[in-house]
Order: C-alpha cells, then structure tokens, then sequence
C-alpha cells in the first residue's frame, strides 16, 4: 500500500500502549506523585462521552532535524475512533477497522480486538502507562499561559525499540498535551494535542467506511 509510512509512524507513537498485559514491574518503583497525575488524566478522559482532537505528529532524527511533519484529527466515542490524516483515513466501529488510502483508493479491512494490542487513539489519553512501565514526575513548567506536568516513563521491557517517552499533562484541564517518544536509534516522535474538544455530537455511522462514497475503492479483507 502507498503512503504506509503515516500510519507507520502513527503506530510506533501509539506502540507505547501496546504491550502484553501480563507484563511485571520488577525493575523498581513508580513515583506516587506521578501516578496520581496519571490517575487524574485517566478519569477525566473517561468522563467524555466522546472527543474531537486535532494534532500534530513530528518526526526527528537523532540529530534533532524534523524529517516531517503530519496533522490530523483524531474523533473517539467509546472504543469507536476515526483517524484523519491528509493521505490517509482510519475507521474503527468496535467490531472492524477500516484503512484508506487515498492516493491509491485502497482500504485494507480488519478486525477489531479490544483486549489485543492494536492501535487506538483512547490509548493514548488512558491507563496505558499501569503495568509496562516505570514513571516519575520531573516537575513542572510555564508554556503559553500553562502549567504543564512532565511524567517520564521508561519500558520495563528493555527489548523494546525506544527507552523513554516524555509526556505533558496541563495541570487544569487534566490533559494531555503532548508526547515525545524516544527510540534506541536516535530518531523521536512527537504528537501534539493542538485542540481538544470534549463531548461532540458523533453518530455511530461517522465511525464505518461507506464504499459507496468512494468509487472504484480495492478493498483488501484482511478479517
């Protein structure tokens, strides 16, 4: 499929969600102060009935020069989601995920597994950080009128491709704002939460690929 490499990217953002559930914490302790936060984010977002979130995805390389830049919107109604990109659309009504490709008027249709490790936007803004890793709180600073909380959080799976993830919390909303992924081989993701809007109207509908919407669509069923 043309133009994989959005979603590529999408996915090695979001991977910090995806571990085993089994997984234990035997590498030393997580900072109270920062699970708390975590805790707090965690139950506001589970508050929303559903959200609309824009954002920007960047890519770094280990020198720090950006090797891209990608916007999108991002729309989450309980574990349905719709992910808009400029070359590329993800559909998930809790029971199939659908990804088009717009340049190449193809969409590849899945299954959706709740419990599995496959990506979802909600992950990101919920208790993904319980059993996989460790975190602290590095403190706290001013930006554009905010004050936002740092939580840095490390794998406790040593064999995973990034070390760190650095992740900003505003302080009076209880969102997350942004969060930076660092992998072994140098190169960094960072998504930015631009605007955040809770409880917009979303039918059900919204969250399925109609192919009659999209002439001479290949569909490839990978169910």
């Amino acid at each position: 499929m043309k133009g994989i490499s959005t979603i590529t990217v999408l996915l090695a953002l979001f991977s910090i969600t995806g571990f085993a559930q089994n997984s234990v914490n035997t590498l030393g302790t997580n900072d109270p102060d920062a699970k708390k936060i975590l805790d707090g984010v965690t139950a506001k977002f589970k508050t929303y009935q559903s959200v609309k979130a824009d954002f920007v995805l960047q890519i770094e390389n280990a020198a720090g020069k950006v090797q891209g830049t990608k916007k999108g919107t991002a729309y989450m109604k309980g574990n349905q989601y719709k992910v808009e990109l400029t070359d590329q659309q993800i559909y998930c009504n809790a029971q199939k995920i659908w990804t088009y490709d717009k340049s190449a008027n193809e969409v590849q249709v899945s299954k959706f597994d709740p419990a599995g490790e496959s990506f979802t936007p909600q992950k990101i803004f919920t208790n993904f950080y319980e059993k996989d890793f460790l975190y602290k709180l590095n403190g706290e600073k001013k930006e554009g009128g905010k004050t936002l909380q740092e939580i840095e959080l490390t794998p406790t799976d040593k064999n995973k491709a990034f070390f760190k993830v650095l992740v900003l919390v505003d302080k009076a909303t209880k969102n997350i704002v942004s969060t930076r992924l660092f992998e072994k081989n140098g190169n960094r993701y960072l998504y930015n939460v631009t605007s955040f809007v809770p409880n917009p109207k979303i039918d059900n509908s919204f969250f399925v690929f109609n192919t009659a919407k999209y002439p001479g669509v290949e569909v490839i069923d990978l169910q």
